[in-house]
């Protein structure tokens, strides 16, 4: 019998995934964000507002020259999540990918300057840090335990 809190924490999984979902559709289906610029100008806005000075020459010299690229496996990537945490499928992979690319895009988005008080870095991230704490979560519980597609259909099979 599922408990409250997984249950809660499976809404919170499609909760998140419904939002990559979206995230992932737009810059699947359109093409500004891969073919029209649209991830070059995010780029340079990071560098422009401040990235976190170790990522300032991985972006400039990595992933600004494959742009194209990155930007087709950010896209993919942000729908593949999304899938997967809505159908509670391959939940702890999903999970460990969107830590990685949550703490990426908070790395190269959200550098508070070298001055700021040790707190303000923690208030600067919260656009990305609430997410990675989510599929941290996702990735050490089973929140694919119930609503989810596998569940699904072992109950179909066992009726």
């Amino acid at each position: 019998m599922p408990t409250s809190s997984t249950k809660a924490l499976a809404g919170l999984r499609i909760a998140v995934g419904a939002l990559f979902l979206i995230f992932g559709e737009y810059k699947v289906v359109g093409t500004q964000f891969t073919r029209g610029g649209g991830f070059q100008y995010w780029i340079g806005r990071f560098l422009q507002d401040g990235a976190y000075p170790f990522m300032v020459p991985v972006l400039k010299n990595f992933v600004l020259p494959h742009a194209k690229p990155i930007a087709f496996l950010v896209a993919y990537g942000e729908l593949a999540i999304g899938i997967a945490l809505v159908l509670g499928i391959l939940v702890r992979v999903a999970s460990i990918c969107g830590v990685i690319y949550m703490l990426s895009l908070l790395f190269s988005a959200n550098y508070p300057g070298p001055h700021a008080a040790f707190w303000q870095y923690f208030g600067a991230s919260l656009e990305h840090l609430v997410l990675a704490l989510c599929f941290a979560a996702f990735a050490s519980t089973k929140p694919q335990e119930i609503l989810s597609i596998r569940t699904y259909l072992r109950r179909r099979r066992s009726v």
